[in-house]
């Protein structure tokens, strides 16, 4: 027997998996089914995370010169190696690019060499709606202790959203330099164009980047998550101007079977580009053999524990910063040994890494 949770997830899920083609980009250029499943054959089934350096509080700390940490990104994506992963999810930040646009993808290309040496595909993240609305360039604050994500930032920041006439045009610039300069690049694998965006808020600005990286046209597909299933319009949009379907569950097993079961309908490639969440049976016991089976691709969110507190739940913060007995995110601590053996064991043995 469902229970009401279960059925008030598919009623939301329904008129989006059984929707027809609506609304998309002029001249829109999405991928035919037999390329998109194409592109699946070649790069086989994903497995990976959501990866920021233990060092970074916020992409901004990330790939700032000053705080750009290649030590550390070749150590923990040594450590993803070690557990068979293939791809890495990555926040990319207009700032970083406004303020040293040859600085930046001068460091972009440093962190593609380091994880290409570590046989490790990039979905690379544009703009996201999520956590603090402004943010600057220059020294990030630092982590508060315990709580989730206390200094991730939103892109763009929110306090220059007021003027779209500015804005737009030097996100465009920003973007299209992007994509212009790795449109060929084999070792990334997608271009993730907006983060759980925001429907009331965020729309325009979601059907701009779809329509900038089309003008690109990149050799890699291009996709915008289903999250808030709530926003119908919005999630209609991307799934339909979407290259491959990805989208966000961090519920446990049977609803996250329904979500899958729902989106598969479109036929296209699938990738759960955020999920693993202990506390609500979101595990790689469960989830994980799952999603291998189905193939679709599995990021879960968080690879070592650091400086953005993913360790802790949302909401429930741990303000003297001790350990919580059972972690939200993430897997391993910084000297590489995991939370879990038994998590550890079982991504081995799904990903076939002795």
């Amino acid at each position: 027997m469902k229970t009401i949770r279960q059925i008030i997830l598919i009623v939301l899920l329904l008129p989006i998996a059984c929707s027809p083609s609506v609304t998309k980009t002029e001249n829109n250029g999405v991928w035919s089914l037999e390329k998109a499943n194409a592109w699946q054959a070649k790069t086989g089934w994903l497995s990976g995370c959501n990866f920021l350096p233990s060092t970074a509080v916020n992409a901004l700390e990330f790939w700032q010169k000053e705080t750009f940490d290649p030590v550390t990104i070749d150590r923990e994506l040594g450590m993803a190696e070690a557990l068979g992963f293939n791809i890495m999810r990555v926040w990319l930040n207009s700032y970083a690019w406004k303020y040293d646009s040859t600085g930046f993808k001068d460091r972009i290309n440093q962190y593609l060499n380091i994880s290409n040496k570590h046989h490790i595909g990039t979905m690379f993240v544009f703009f996201c709606d999520c956590w603090n609305p402004n943010s600057r360039p220059g020294t990030q604050l630092a982590p508060k202790p315990g709580v989730h994500n206390s200094q991730w930032v939103q892109d763009p920041s929110c306090d220059l959203r007021t003027d779209t006439a500015s804005l737009y045009p030097w996100l465009e610039k920003y973007v299209k330099d992007i994509l212009e300069t790795y449109k060929d690049d084999s070792r990334i694998l997608a271009w993730d164009l907006y983060n759980e965006p925001d429907e009331k808020r965020s729309f325009p600005l979601v059907k701009n980047i779809f329509r900038w990286a089309r003008e690109i046209n990149p050799s890699q597909p291009l996709t915008v998550c289903i999250n808030n299933l709530r926003s119908y319009k919005l999630n209609a949009f991307n799934v339909n101007n979407s290259d491959i379907i990805t989208y966000h569950n961090y519920n446990d097993l049977p609803q996250h079977r329904i979500m899958l079961s729902l989106l598969k309908l479109y036929g296209r490639p699938m990738i759960c580009t955020e999920w693993m969440a202990r506390a609500f049976n979101s595990k790689f016991q469960n989830i994980l053999p799952l999603l291998k089976k189905e193939n679709v691709g599995a990021l879960n969110w968080g690879l070592v524990s650091g400086k953005t507190n993913t360790i802790y739940k949302w909401g429930e913060p741990i303000p003297d910063g001790s350990e919580p007995k059972v972690w939200f995110h993430d897997i391993l601590r910084k000297d590489g040994t995991p939370f879990d053996q038994v998590e550890i064991d079982t991504i081995k043995a799904v990903n076939r890494r002795k």
